[in-house]
């Protein structure tokens, strides 16, 4: 990009050395700087917001049964895997409560598994705003985070009423507070996981079409479904599963709601490195190709 900075600058000095004001404008298909980046995507928080506010509001509207299917689709979802993973496959031994189990797990990890296999159509279905508007670009999968954080309040709201009501019940805890901190850091860790598969599906379009088996993979992985612990007797898979910041999450989770007990520090510590980490790295990398997201696409 310096080249295109030093023609901007070299095609003010020109207007300049005419006399003609040259103040205020901005050179287009430039990357700011970072600061300015930043500061441009604050400016336009409210729209951000308001945005994402609007479309999961409207996202169900064409249906009859509307948003209720904010709450009745993850319903079915935690059914379906319950039904085949617990009854058909019976993957239920040594797991007291393998219902809390599965819904917890299904659950609290669809918010993690849409970043990763919508993530790479962010910009492509923002392509009509990219060509109508000057903005960060960074605000489309900004929004799309804050649309799947308003959609799981309706979820988590989902998981909390099923371990309550289905047999063995758990009962409320004080430990369920916990739930709030370790989805903060839950969306953290989406926010960078899409800012990264964003401008990886831009650059190699290809690449949604692996993000799903990609999902799948970390989602049987990692423990979502059936006790991973009985398969690792290999050291070297156990150390590379419990590193596995999805493996922790839906560990701390099922102990805050199952167990009711604290998570250990050591958890807390590889979620919070994950989840920050891949926020920066996330971050830098999609502000480094923001002059390439232009309308041509």
């Amino acid at each position: 990009m310096p080249n295109e900075s030093r023609t901007a600058h070299e095609i003010v000095a020109r207007l300049e050395a005419r006399a003609l004001q040259a103040e205020g404008l901005s050179p287009v298909g430039v990357r700011p700087s970072l600061a300015d980046y930043l500061a441009q995507l604050w400016q336009r928080r409210h729209f951000v917001w308001a945005d994402a506010r609007h479309r999961v509001a409207t996202q169900n509207s064409r249906n009859h049964l509307g948003s209720v299917w904010l709450v009745l689709r993850p319903m079915l979802d935690a059914l379906l895997y319950f039904l085949v993973f617990g009854l058909i496959l019976n993957m239920s031994r040594d797991v007291d409560n393998f219902a809390a189990y599965v819904v917890i797990g299904i659950l609290m990890f669809r918010s993690t598994m849409r970043s990763i296999s919508q993530g790479t159509s962010t910009l492509l279905s923002g392509r009509s705003m990219i060509r109508a508007f000057s903005f960060p670009r960074a605000s489309l999968p900004i929004s799309a985070e804050l649309r799947d954080m308003l959609q799981m309040q309706y979820t988590i709201g989902v998981v909390l009423v099923m371990i309550m009501l289905i047999p063995p019940h758990e009962l409320p805890r004080i430990s369920w507070l916990l739930v709030v901190p370790i989805y903060v850091l839950q969306f953290i860790l989406n926010l960078g996981i899409n800012l990264f598969v964003s401008r990886l599906g831009f650059l190699v379009p290809d690449i949604s079409q692996l993000m799903t088996v990609v999902g799948r993979f970390l989602m049987y992985g990692s423990g979502v479904i059936f006790p991973i612990e009985r398969f690792l007797e290999n050291p070297v898979v156990n150390a590379i599963v419990q590193v596995n910041p999805i493996y922790q999450m839906i560990a701390m989770y099922r102990q805050v709601l199952m167990d009711g007990g604290v998570p250990p520090l050591e958890s807390w510590l590889i979620l919070s490195a994950w989840s920050f980490g891949l926020l920066v790295f996330g971050f830098l990398f999609f502000w480094r190709g923001e002059a390439s997201y232009g309308g041509g696409q």
